[in-house]
Formats: structure tokens, C-alpha cells, sequence
């Protein structure tokens, strides 16, 4: 347990006393106090005394009954290392020792009578850590202090905090005792009435005395005007140095200047007030002229920032001159001065503006050592660089538009069209608000490229905000100011970055939020991305509207299955699909090749990929959606070629210092066959360039195809179906498994299905036990029921990805249909579709991705729903003439088109279904 003693005195009055006290132990120019009572092991002791006890003048027969007041002659001593007390000032003094404990709680905390409080004030040089039991050389002037405040505790050891007020000098005169204390009999040196004035009967004295009384209250007036007087303890000593009598400003102002604890003891000895004066004044100096030179080194600093706000003001002249303005007022200003013109020009609202010059009236009246000055400021700062006003001119070019798109980005025409709808709008009505995009497809199609690539056709700033991970609405709304290491929302940061108020903001993988405890992301983008609401958007730091109308929001998403719909509704939705191999192979020669040869040092004398190979890499190497895949392969592609040339170029410089004269061409001859060429040979490129990157030199870079197996290897026994499934990445072809064998007519599912797919699987075994007798569907033993004694394992591979959705139901169908008959269905089909109860075939969604799927696997004929067919009017025109399409809306189409020459049925399912090829799309 920690006990704590404190003696605390209250302030009674504030102002400066020139005469004695009645008390007649308050030094003049400082505040009368009284002893707060109070006595308990937790909380501030009192000290004996209280002011009614006290009386005007003390009796006592060591105190003379004239008017001058006196110290006790016998006074406990108090050894103090870690200073030197002044007369006039108050120092706090550690006391840990024996001898100084014991004299706290002998005198200070026991004691009767106020005189007890009066204790003597030695300087040690003696370090207490070693102490021993004899005591230290005293020095022989001390300063008789009086305790105002006393504080103790037992942690880490017990030790007392005193709170000491110098009241005048003293010479110990004879050391009376040494325990438990040292007592000494005093003489005292200051007369406490002598700060009434000065007082000597030589004039010539007198004068002298005057004399440096006069100069040291100049400098140190001078001293105290080169400090900021805004700060309120400079101004009360700005005001002590008139209200003290000028003997006492050494022993005050040494005491508060910088200087060592040797000094101040040569202040304290000396007894004499010219003395004194001649000590101090060398110091006092010292302290000015170093900060002085301080000053001198700060000004330059102030000088040119006061100077960049200037040119910032001024903005540049024609020819990249800077305009500076020259205002003589600005620059002697303060920096708050500096930023109260800087919010005046800021051109922001008048709600805005308003709370600005609420908060810089606040920041006037703060100390700059307050920690909200430096939050105010920062406020201050941000609203000032927000672009309240500023903004660019759009680009509304439609022809250059269309050619700068078209360069940037090959295909894409639903998102060029809808660029260029904006700016046609834009003409007609220049007060649009900004529209709100969300481009949703699979990775690396480019749909952040596009936000960049819109954001330079209109001719606007560009700012990207990554969402992914994000689970506190504080990244979007900010945090409120009353927080620590509180700051503005990533939509207020991105605005002071681009320094405009009309960019582009791409938010990136916005279907990648997620919730906490700190709140939902997602549902603080709704005040953002709406639009009849982002005109008075709130950040929880400004606190103030900001007007997003202007901004141009593009979203980016993977997969729209996790945005909120509230979100999503906000959002007009552009759909990115994956490209054809077409497609792919345009990127790679128009974008892809001559971006790597950039990057890795090469150029196209280096190495040259054909088209036929680029093909190879497509469908062999890579098979996604985007060119992220293919992009990487082409990068290694380099870095190989790359190594050649650098081993090149060395074989050629050895060879041209090997012959100085005549280039022989040896070395290339011997490697092709040939006879050597006469004359000289260009050597900037290494023999064998460039480098023809054939299926050889492929396999070699690349290793062995990655997908190389034939679909129909995968269809050589009856019980197999391929499937067409979406995924955030693209469609894939998905195969169906199915094996039975002989059991209690039980239907296993593996592969990680959901339950809709679950479901659909019980759909397709509950169908074709319907209308096994009309396909002639048995078990493994005749029997008319395919389930009766066996049992069915359904199978979907790549195990380790979970899959659900409704579209599976035809490939089960077919797949179970395949396994009851003992037939094979077709090697180049794929289907998808829904299935129901009855048999029919409804509608599913992405079928531009599942097509373009089936397309890259090399099949050639795809089963669709007919309620499907308005979709293929995306799809390329090229990829719609390799493949057949076939609409089906009963299982009867279905099983017709996916079996060689239908499937056993009725007469009426006989008939082939249409071919949506032949079709008018």
C-alpha cells in the first residue's frame, strides 16, 4: 500500500505583494497562501497551521517586536544535490535521504506552528547514493526556504516530493546537531524589508547600485520582448518585471534562465546586491544573445514558407515565371494571420466558411503547447486544401474520344458506347451530374485500365480507391475529431489529392467489403453513390457537406452475388465479359507484346512471336477469361530471350577485340552450315537475331502444355456429360460423372455441391424414373424402375471448388440418361439450363461467358434454353459462326440433340429441336 502526504496551499489572492506579509514570510511579487487542512494517509495532509491561528506579527524571542521580520537564528538544514534555491523562486526538491526524511516528518509533517514550516536550504555536492553517516562539509550560504506542499509515497521506495519557496540568504554560523537531522544556528543576510528599495548611505554606492538595477531591468525587459507575449506566462512575467523591486530580479530571473548549477551558487554567495548584479548580468546576456542567434536560424525557415504561400497565391505568368505577391503585411503576420487569409481565399461555402472562422477563433486564444492546437490547425489546414471550387474542363471531343478509347483498349464496345453517350449528354447539357458506373466481369479483362483510359478522355484528375478487405465505415465517413489520431474518409482524401472536384474515382473491388464491428462499409458508400444525395456528402471529420455531384464513380466488381442490393441499386451495372481467343490474340500483338519488350529492354530485332504461337499459349498455357495469365507468360518469353541477348552481345564484343580489322563471321557459319560472308557485319545485334519463338522454343521456355487432354478422351464411357458453369472468373466447362451398382437405390453426391444442385440432382433422378418406360431406361438387372437394388454415385471433379446453382439440372439429365441407357453422349456438346418437375427447360444466366467457355475448349455445339436465344446477340459474330446452337425447352430436346441420332422417345421428341445458328439474331 501507497501512502501519500501532501501539505497543499491555496491561492487567496493573485495579486503581487511589494510590502511584507502579515504573515511576514511571503516574499514579495508572490502569491499569499494558506494551508489547505487536511490529514489522512490517502489524501493531502494538512500542515498545523491555519490563518486563524496565525498572528499579524509572531512573537518569539528570536524575532525582533520592531517591523523588520526575521527567519529563526536556529534553522533544520535540508542537503539538496539537485539544485541551488534562490531567494524569490520556488524549486521542487526530492528527499530520500535519512537525515532529510527524518527532518520532513520531524518538523514539516508533525509540527505545531507555522514557524516549523521554515527550514534551511544547504546545496550538496555529495551524491546521496553514497552517503554515509558522517556528515558533508557544508557550504556555508544557504537559502531559508518555506514548505508549501509536501508529497510522499512508499513506491519505489519511500520518498518525499517538497515544494519549497526561497525566502532570503543565510551563513551558517555553527552546526548545533547532526542527527537525526542537522540544525545549525543562522545569521540572516537578506533583510526582508530591504525589497522595499534600495537602502545606503554612500552615495557614491548608492549610484553604482542604481546604475546596475537600471541595466539589468533593461535587459532584462529586452529578454522577455523577444518572447511570443501571446503566451500567457510570458505576459505575467512581462508584468512581474514592473510590479518587483529591481533587487530582487537576479535571484528571480537566474532562477528561471538556463544556466548551471555552478553559476546560481556563485549568485547565491554573493551577499553584496552589486555583487550580485555583476554576477548575473553576464548570464542574463548570454541567455539573450543565444536567442538571438536562435531566431536567426528560425527566419529563413518562416521566410520561405511565407514566400511558397505567395507564390501559390500568385500563381505562374506566361513563359514558367512564377507571379509572387509582395505584401509587407503578410510577411510580419503570424502563421495564424497566414491562415485566415488562406480560408478567406479558399472560395468554400458559406456553412463551410462559417465553421472555419469559429475554429480560428478558438486556435487565436490557444497556447500552442495545447494538444488541440495542433488538431485545430490540422482541420484548418484540410479544409483550406479541399478543392471546394476547383475543378478541370472536361474533353467533350466525341471523335477524339472514340480514337483515344479505341487505342487504349481493343473490344470492349458496350463500355466505349457508354463513354461516349456521357460526353454527346454532356454537350447538350453541361450542369450533368456524374454518372455511376459499376463494371462487373472476371479478373484481367481491364476494367481498371478503362477507368484510367475514361478518366484521360475526358481530361480529368484520376483517383483509385481499393475497397477489398475494408470492414470500418470509417475508411469511407472518416473519424470523428474527437477521437485520437482521428482523420478524414478515403472519398475527402482522394478530393485533397487530385486537388479537383470533378475526377474520376475508380472503387475498386467493391463487391470485396466486408462487416465488423465497426460497422458496415457498404452501407456508408449509399449517402456516396447515390445521387440525389452525394450533392451534401457529411464526412464525420470535416463535419461540414461536400458536393460529390461532379465526381465520376466507377465501381469494379468480380461478381455483383455480394453487394448489397441497396448498393447495387445506386449502381448502373456494365457487364465486362471474358474475351474470345480472337480477341486475346489482337491484345497480345497490339498491347501485350510491345509493353514486356519495353519493360525487359528489347525490341522487336530481338524476338518475334508469331501469331500461330500466341494461339499455341492461349489455348495450351492459359485458358481464363482477362490476358492477366497470358501477359505473364509472354513476360518469361522475355526474360528468356533476354538471357540470349546478354549472352550475345558479350560473344560479339569478344569476337570484334579478337579482330580489329576484318568482322569475321565464323561462328555463325559453323552453327548454320554456311560459308562466311565477306566484308563487314553490323555487331549491334548478337548473331541469330531475333529470335523466332516457335512451338520448340515454347516448350523449351514454357514446359509442357498445361491443358492438353481432349475433351473427348473424358467421353469414352457412357455415363459422362459436359456441362457449361459461371464463375467470377469466367465460364468453365464442367464434367459430369455418374457410375451405379448394385444397392438399396440410394443417390450419392460428391464434389462439394450446394444445395440447389443437390436439389437438382434429385430433380433429374425423380424425371427419368417418370418416364423410364418411355426411354426404356432399366437397371442393372432389366428391372423397369432404374433405382430398384441400385444404387447411384453422382460425381461432379475438381472437388476442392465449391459449385451450386440451378443450371446444372440438363447435364444431370443427360449425364443419368447416358448411365441408363448404356449410350455415349456426344463429345462436342455442352449444355446448361434449369430444369423442373415436368421436364421443362427454363432459363439461366451467363451465357455470353459460358459460350466463350465452350468456344476456348474447342466444342462445337452448345444446348441452351430457347427462352436464352435474345442472349447470343452478344456474343461475337465470328464466335457464333464457329459453334452450332441448339434451343431446347423440354428434356425430350434436350436428349435428341446431345445423343448421335436422338435419343429412344416418343415419336413427337423425335423431331431435332432448332438450330439457333440458323436463326435471324
Amino acid at each position: 500500500m501507497t501512502s501519500s502526504y501532501t501539505a497543499d496551499w491555496k491561492i487567496m489572492s493573485e495579486r503581487p505583494c511589494r510590502a511584507v506579509h502579515p504573515h511576514g514570510l511571503v516574499p514579495p511579487g508572490f502569491r499569499t497562501v494558506r494551508p489547505a487542512v487536511t490529514a489522512d494517509c490517502s489524501a493531502p495532509a494538512r500542515l498545523p497551521v491555519s490563518p486563524s491561528t496565525v498572528p499579524a506579527r509572531l512573537a518569539d524571542e528570536d524575532m525582533s517586536s520592531r517591523g523588520d521580520i526575521r527567519i529563526p537564528s536556529r534553522l533544520p538544514l535540508l542537503l539538496t544535490h539537485e539544485g541551488v534555491l534562490l531567494p524569490g523562486s520556488t524549486m521542487r526538491i526530492s528527499v530520500d535521504t535519512a537525515r532529510n526524511m527524518q527532518l520532513v516528518r520531524s518538523r514539516l509533517l508533525k509540527g505545531t506552528s507555522l514557524k516549523s514550516t521554515i527550514i534551511g536550504v544547504v546545496p550538496n555536492s555529495r551524491d546521496p547514493e553514497h552517503e554515509t553517516e558522517e556528515l558533508p562539509a557544508l557550504h556555508s550560504i544557504g537559502t531559508a526556504g518555506l514548505a508549501v506542499q509536501v508529497v510522499g509515497s512508499n513506491w519505489p521506495k519511500p520518498h518525499y516530493t517538497l515544494l519549497i519557496t526561497g525566502l532570503c540568504r543565510f551563513r551558517v554560523e555553527q552546526l548545533l546537531r547532526e542527527r537525526p537531522f542537522p540544525v545549525a544556528e543562522v545569521q540572516q543576510l537578506d533583510k526582508l524589508e530591504q525589497y522595499a528599495g534600495l537602502e545606503s548611505d554612500d552615495a557614491e554606492v548608492s549610484s553604482e547600485l542604481g546604475q546596475l538595477s537600471q541595466r539589468f531591468y533593461e535587459v532584462a525587459v529586452q529578454l522577455v520582448g523577444m518572447l511570443d507575449i501571446s503566451v500567457p506566462v510570458v505576459a505575467k512575467l512581462r508584468r512581474l518585471l514592473d510590479s518587483l523591486p529591481r533587487e530582487t530580479l537576479p535571484d528571480v530571473l537566474i532562477s528561471m534562465i538556463h544556466v548551471s548549477n555552478k553559476e546560481k551558487l556563485e549568485v547565491l554567495d554573493a551577499v553584496s546586491l552589486a555583487e550580485r548584479f555583476k554576477k548575473a548580468l553576464p548570464l542574463l546576456t548570454r541567455q539573450m544573445e543565444g536567442l538571438k542567434l536562435l531566431q536567426k536560424t528560425r527566419k529563413p525557415r518562416l521566410d520561405d514558407d511565407k514566400r511558397i504561400i505567395s507564390i501559390r497565391r500568385g500563381g505562374m505568368l506566361p513563359g514558367g515565371q512564377f507571379s509572387v505577391e509582395d505584401d509587407g503585411e503578410e510577411e510580419d503576420s503570424d502563421d495564424t494571420t497566414l491562415l485566415e487569409k488562406r480560408v478567406r481565399v479558399a472560395n468554400m461555402p458559406e456553412a463551410a466558411l462559417r465553421v472555419c472562422l469559429k475554429e480560428l477563433k478558438r486556435l487565436k486564444k490557444m497556447p500552442q503547447s495545447m494538444p488541440e492546437y495542433a488538431l485545430t490547425r490540422n482541420y484548418l489546414e484540410l479544409m483550406v486544401e479541399l478543392p471546394w471550387s476547383k475543378s478541370t474542363t472536361d474533353c467533350l471531343d466525341i471523335r477524339a474520344a472514340r480514337v483515344l478509347l479505341d487505342n487504349d483498349h481493343y473490344a470492349m464496345d458496350k463500355l466505349k458506347r457508354r463513354v461516349l453517350e456521357y460526353l454527346a449528354v454532356r454537350q447538350l447539357r453541361s450542369s450533368l451530374k456524374g454518372p455511376i458506373l459499376c463494371f462487373v466481369g472476371p479478373p484481367g479483362v481491364g476494367k481498371t485500365s478503362v477507368g484510367r483510359s475514361i478518366a484521360r478522355t475526358l481530361g480529368r484528375e484520376f483517383h483509385r480507391i481499393a475497397l477489398g478487405g475494408i470492414c470500418d465505415q470509417s475508411d469511407i465517413r472518416g473519424h470523428r475529431r474527437t477521437y485520437v489520431g482521428s482523420m478524414p474518409g478515403r472519398i475527402i482524401n482522394g478530393l485533397k489529392a487530385v486537388g479537383v472536384n470533378n475526377p474520376v474515382f475508380l472503387l475498386d473491388e467493391v463487391d470485396k467489403l466486408s462487416k465488423s464491428l465497426q460497422g458496415d462499409p457498404a452501407a456508408a458508400l449509399l449517402e456516396v453513390l447515390d445521387p440525389e444525395q452525394n450533392h451534401s456528402f457529411t464526412d464525420h471529420y470535416l463535419n461540414v457537406p461536400f458536393d460529390l455531384s461532379q465526381v465520376l464513380f466507377i465501381a469494379t466488381a468480380n461478381s455483383t452475388a455480394t453487394i448489397p442490393p441497396a448498393l447495387l441499386d445506386r449502381m448502373e451495372v456494365l457487364q465486362v465479359p471474358g474475351y474470345t481467343q480472337e480477341e486475346k490474340v489482337e491484345i497480345t500483338h497490339r498491347h501485350l507484346i510491345p509493353h514486356q519488350l519495353e519493360q525487359h529492354g528489347l525490341t522487336p530485332q530481338h524476338v518475334q512471336i508469331p501469331q500461330d504461337t500466341t494461339v499455341d499459349i492461349i489455348s495450351r498455357y492459359t485458358r481464363e477469361a482477362g490476358v492477366r495469365s497470358l501477359e505473364r507468360k509472354i513476360g518469361a518469353i522475355c526474360r528468356a530471350v533476354a538471357v540470349k541477348v546478354a549472352e550475345g552481345h558479350k560473344a560479339a564484343k569478344s569476337s570484334s577485340t579478337s579482330s580489329s580489322e576484318e568482322v569475321s563471321t565464323a561462328p555463325q557459319s559453323e552453327h548454320k552450315g554456311e560459308e562466311p560472308l565477306e566484308g563487314s557485319v553490323d555487331l549491334s545485334l548478337p548473331p541469330e537475331m531475333p529470335i523466332v519463338i516457335d512451338q520448340q522454343a515454347l516448350k523449351d521456355i514454357l514446359g509442357p502444355p498445361v491443358f492438353e487432354m481432349e475433351v473427348s478422351e473424358r467421353l469414352t464411357l457412357p455415363g459422362v456429360a459436359i456441362g457449361l458453369a459461371w464463375t467470377p472468373l469466367g465460364g468453365e466447362i464442367m464434367f459430369v460423372e455418374a457410375s451405379r451398382m448394385e444397392g438399396e437405390g440410394q443417390l450419392t453426391l460428391t464434389g462439394q455441391l450446394g444445395d440447389i444442385m443437390k436439389e437438382s440432382a434429385h430433380l433429374a433422378i425423380s424425371w427419368l424414373r417418370t418416364n423410364a418406360k418411355t426411354y426404356q431406361l432399366t437397371n442393372m438387372a432389366g428391372a423397369a424402375d432404374p433405382l430398384e437394388g441400385t444404387d447411384i454415385h453422382l460425381h461432379f471433379p475438381a472437388g476442392a471448388v465449391t459449385k451450386d446453382g440451378p443450371s446444372a439440372g440438363v447435364t444431370i439429365v443427360t449425364c443419368l440418361a447416358s448411365l441408363f441407357s448404356g449410350r455415349l453422349v456426344r463429345s462436342d456438346v455442352a449444355m446448361t439450363g434449369e430444369i423442373t418437375l415436368r421436364g421443362l427447360v427454363l432459363p439461366v444466366g451467363g451465357i455470353k461467358d459460358k459460350v466463350l467457355a465452350a468456344h476456348r475448349a474447342g466444342l462445337r455445339c452448345v444446348i441452351l434454353p430457347r427462352r436464352n436465344d435474345k442472349d447470343l446477340e452478344e456474343i461475337p459474330a465470328h464466335v457464333r459462326a464457329d459453334l452450332q446452337f441448339v434451343a431446347a425447352s423440354t428434356l425430350d430436346e434436350v436428349l435428341n440433340a446431345a445423343f448421335e441420332g436422338g435419343f429412344q422417345g416418343p415419336v413427337s421428341s423425335r423431331t431435332p429441336p432448332p438450330l439457333l445458328s440458323k436463326l435471324k439474331l
